[in-house]
C-alpha cells in the first residue's frame, strides 16, 4: 500500500462474490498441496501441520521455538500489537521484546559525508545540504564489514570469498548502504511543494537514491561517522554507466541535458546509450558475492509527467511504440505528485520520451570505492524492481531472484553465464552483464517453469515488437506478457533460505503484498501484445494466488529442481496467507500459525535460518487493520511455519529494510514515512517519531535506521 504520498500499486478495495480460497485449494491435487520436503523429520512436521501443529503452537506460544534442520530456533516471546486507542495508535515508538533494545542510529538529514551540515527541524536546508545528508524515506539496505587497516577504494579479500561475510566473528566497523525510496514533499520543504520550483525539485532529487554510511560500535553503542571518507550520497542526478545487452541501444538515447542547480539545460545533443543520470524510487536491494551493493528502482514511473505537450517523435522509433511502452509501465501526464516535470524538462515524458528508459534497472554500487561510478545492469531486465537476492549453487553458478512490484506482474530469475570466481574479486566485476533472464510460470499442481526471455524464442521477435535482445530487456513486461508468465499479487521482496545445518535445498521465498483486483469482475488478463495498462487487469484466482480481493497478501516459496540455479523447473507452495483470524470472511482470515500480520513486504533470512517478515500497510490501525494495528516485523520458522511478532512501529509508517552484522548481534531496520498523515502546517499531527524515541530535535517526523541489540549481547532472535 505504501505511504499516503507514495505511488499506489494497490489503490482500492473491491468486494467480490467469487469463490473462496478454500474452494480453490480443494481443486488442487492433495499430493501437491504440501511442499516437497527431502528431510523425513521436516516432512513429518509439514504433513501434520495442517491438522494439529497450529493448535499445539497456540498453547506454547510463550515457549522457545526449538532448533530443527537448517534452523537455529527462536528465543523471544511475542510482543502485543500496537493497536489504536482513541484517535491514534497506543505507542509512537519502535517496540521490541523484553531483553532487547531499539535505538535510532541515523535519520533523514543527518550529515554522513565531510562538510555535511547538521539537520534543521524547520526543513529550510537546500539541495546542496541534502546531498551530504542521509536521504529521506529509507528502505532496503545491507551491511558491508570493514577490516582494521582497510583503506578507501580497496575491498577486503575475505568479503570477495564469502556470500555472508564473517559469520560469528565480531565485526564492529562497517558500511551501511541504504536505499531512499521516495520523498514526502509536504515534510521535505519548510513551506511544502507548492509553488513548485527548480530549487525544491533539486532538493527532492537529492533526497532520493542511496546513502553509504560508515558505522562502528563504540563501547556498547553503535554510532555513525558524519565525516567518513566512505560517506557518499548517490542521488537522482548522479552520473552512471549503462552496461549489458541494452547498452547503446537507440531506446536509451534520450536528450542530453546539462544538469545545473538552477535548471536542466537542453544541450541539443543526445545521450550515447551508455550513460544515465540518477537513480530513483530505490526500494528493496541485494548484494553480490564480490562485495557490491544492488539497489533496485521500483516506482520510477511516478517522476515523469507532462504539461499537455505533443509527443516529440524519435527518429526510427514509432510514436505508437513509445506511447504503448509508457502505458504498460504506468507513466501518466500528472506523475505521482512530485511535479519534477514542471520544473525539470528532463522528466517530461512527452518532450523527452526516452528518458524513462534509463530507469527501472538494478544498479550496482561499490561501497568501498567512493569514486566509483554506479552501473545500471540491463541484463537483469527493466521493470519495477523489488529486490535482487543472490544464490550461488554448489558448482558456483550464480542467480538473482527478483519481483516486479505491481498488481498482476511477474517473478524473475537471472542466471549469469559465467561462474563465480571465489578468489578473484575483479574477475566477477561484469558477471551481471551476461546471462539469461527468466520469468516464472506457476502451475496449479505445485510445479513451475522458468521461461527464458530470449530474443527469437517464444514469440519474442521483430514481428511482435522485439527487434533484438536489447528491446526484450527494455520491454521486459511486454516480453513476459508474450510468453505467458503467471500474473502475481504484487511480487515484492525475495529471500533465499541459507543452506546450513545439513539443509541443502535452494529454496526462495517471495512476498505477494496484496491485490484488490484479483478475482473481481469483469475478468481480464494481461494481453499477450503488451497493451494492458499497468496494474489494470482483473485476473481470476489460481493456486498460486488463491484469494479474491487479496487485501492481506501472502508469501509463496519454491525449490529449484536438482539443487541448481540453472534448472528451468521448480516445485512451490504457499508459506502463509496473511490475515486477521477474527474476521468472519474466509478470504480475510488468512492461514498463519502464530501472530497475525497484513501486507507482507520486506523479507529476509538471517544466517541462522530464521525468516524475518516486515509489513507495509496503512499503519494506522483503522478499517481492516483494527485488530492488527501498526506495521510489524515478525520472525518465522521455515519448517513449521510458526510466526512470532518481534517488533511494532510508530504511527503511519512502514517497517522495511533489514540486515545484521555478520555475527548476528546487531540488527538494522528502517522506519519509513512515520506520521505521513501530517502536513506542512502540522507535520507532527500523528507522529513525532523519532523524537518520541528520544532522538534528535522535535519538529517533524523523520525516516531513520534503527539498531537492535540484545542486552545480554546475544544473537538477535536466538535461543
Amino acid at each position: 500500500m505504501k505511504g499516503r504520498f507514495h505511488p499506489k500499486n494497490n489503490v482500492s478495495l473491491n468486494p467480490s462474490a467469487n469463490e473462496s480460497i478454500r474452494d480453490v485449494i480443494d481443486r488442487m491435487s492433495v499430493s501437491r498441496r504440501r511442499f516437497l520436503i527431502t528431510a523425513a523429520s521436516t516432512a513429518a512436521l509439514t504433513v501434520v501441520g495442517d491438522i494439529s501443529i497450529g493448535g499445539l503452537i497456540q498453547t506454547v506460544e510463550a515457549s522457545d521455538i526449538r532448533k530443527s534442520k537448517g534452523f537455529a530456533g527462536i528465543g523471544f516471546k511475542s510482543i502485543p500489537p500496537n493497536l489504536r486507542v482513541g484517535d491514534r495508535l497506543k505507542n509512537d515508538l519502535v517496540s521490541v521484546p523484553a531483553g532487547y533494545t531499539a535505538k535510532v542510529l541515523v535519520a533523514w538529514g543527518d550529515p554522513i559525508a565531510s562538510g555535511g551540515p547538521t539537520w534543521l527541524a524547520n526543513a529550510s536546508q537546500d539541495a546542496a545540504a541534502q546531498e551530504k545528508q542521509f536521504g529521506m524515506h529509507a528502505d532496503g539496505m545491507h551491511y558491508f564489514p570493514l577490516s582494521p587497516g582497510n583503506v578507501v577504494g580497496r575491498a577486503v579479500s575475505s568479503q570477495a570469498r564469502s556470500l555472508r561475510g564473517f559469520i560469528n566473528q565480531p565485526i564492529n566497523n562497517g558500511l551501511l548502504c541504504v536505499n531512499h525510496e521516495y520523498t514526502q514533499e509536504s515534510i521535505l520543504h519548510s513551506d511544502g511543494l507548492d509553488p513548485v520550483s527548480i530549487a525544491k525539485v533539486r532538493k527532492s532529487q537529492a533526497a532520493h537514491g542511496v546513502s553509504v554510511v560508515e558505522i562502528s560500535k563504540q563501547g556498547k553503542e553503535w554510532k555513525y561517522n558524519p565525516n567518513s571518507p566512505y560517506g557518499r550520497r548517490i542521488t537522482a542526478n548522479t552520473e552512471m554507466r549503462i552496461s549489458g545487452p541494452a547498452a547503446g541501444d537507440p531506446l536509451l538515447k534520450s536528450k542530453k541535458f546539462d544538469i545545473r542547480p538552477d535548471g536542466s539545460v537542453d544541450t541539443g545533443r543526445f545521450n550515447d546509450g551508455y550513460t544515465a543520470y540518477g537513480t530513483v524510487n530505490n526500494c528493496a536491494n541485494g548484494y553480490t558475492p564480490w562485495g557490491t551493493y544492488l539497489t533496485c528502482e521500483e516506482n520510477w514511473n511516478g517522476y515523469f509527467g507532462n504539461n499537455g505537450e505533443a509527443l516529440v517523435s524519435t527518429p526510427g522509433i514509432p510514436d505508437a511504440e513509445v506511447l504503448a511502452g509508457q502505458n504498460r509501465y504506468g507513466l501518466s501526464a500528472s506523475g505521482a505528485g512530485y511535479k519534477w516535470h514542471q520544473a525539470d524538462p528532463r522528466f517530461n515524458n512527452r518532450t523527452n520520451p526516452l528518458e524513462s528508459h534509463s530507469f527501472g534497472w538494478v544498479v550496482e554500487i561499490d561501497p568501498y570505492d567512493p569514486q566509483s561510478k554506479p552501473v545500471k545492469r540491463t541484463a537483469l531486465g527493466r521493470f519495477k524492481h523489488e529486490s535482487a537476492q543472490v544464490v550461488v549453487d554448489d558448482r558456483n553458478n550464480v542467480a538473482f531472484y527478483m519481483g516486479d512490484d505491481e498488481r498482476n506482474e511477474y517473478i524473475y530469475k537471472f542466471v549469469c553465464s559465467q561462474r563465480l570466481n571465489p578468489g578473484n574479486r575483479n574477475a566477477n566485476r561484469d558477471l551481471l552483464d551476461n546471462g539469461v533472464l527468466y520469468v516464472a510460470k506457476f502451475n496449479d499442481n505445485g510445479t513451475g517453469q522458468w521461461i527464458p526471455l530470449v530474443h527469437g524464442q517464444r514469440g519474442l521477435t521483430a514481428e511482435n515488437g522485439f527487434k533484438n535482445q536489447a528491446e526484450v530487456l527494455v520491454k521486459t513486461r511486454q516480453a513476459a506478457d508474450r510468453v505467458g508468465a503467471t500474473m502475481m499479487d504484487r511480487p515484492e521482496w525475495t529471500a533465499v533460505r541459507p543452506r546450513i545445518g545439513g539443509y541443502k535445498e535452494i529454496e526462495v521465498y517471495c512476498t505477494l503484498t496484496n491485490n484488490n483486483r484479483r478475482g473481481t469482475t469483469p475478468v481480464s488478463i494481461n494481453n499477450a501484445d503488451g497493451s494492458t495498462g499497468a496494474g489494470s487487469a482483473r485476473p481470476p484466482v489460481n493456486a498460486a494466488n488463491p484469494r479474491p480481493d487479496n487485501r492481506f497478501g501472502h508469501i509463496i516459496r519454491w525449490r529449484e529442481d536438482g539443487r541448481t540455479v540453472t534448472t528451468t523447473t521448480f516445485t512451490w507452495d504457499i508459506f502463509l496467507e496473511a490475515g486477521d483470524k477474527t474476521r468472519t470472511e474466509s478470504n480475510l482470515q488468512g492461514n498463519i500459525k502464530g501472530d497475525d500480520l497484513s501486507s507482507p513486504d520486506g523479507l529476509w533470512f538471517d544466517d541462522f535460518g530464521r525468516l524475518w517478515i516486515q509489513t507495509d500497510h496503512a499503519g494506522d490501525g483503522t478499517g481492516d487493520l483494527v485488530n492488527i494495528g501498526s506495521n510489524t516485523m515478525s520472525c518465522a520458522d521455515p519448517n513449521t511455519k510458526q510466526v512470532r511478532r518481534f517488533l511494532t512501529s510508530p504511527t503511519d509508517c512502514e517497517v522495511t529494510g533489514i540486515t545484521t552484522t555478520p555475527d548476528g548481534k546487531a540488527m538494522f531496520i528502517n522506519i519509513q514515512h512515520p506520521g505521513d498523515s501530517g502536513d506542512t502546517l502540522n507535520p507532527t499531527k500523528t507522529s513525532n517519531w523519532p523524537a518520541s524515541q528520544g532522538y534528535g530535535p522535535s519538529g517533524r517526523p523523520r525516516s531513520a535506521t534503527v539498531v537492535i541489540t540484545r542486552i545480554d549481547g546475544g544473537v538477535i532472535g536466538g535461543l
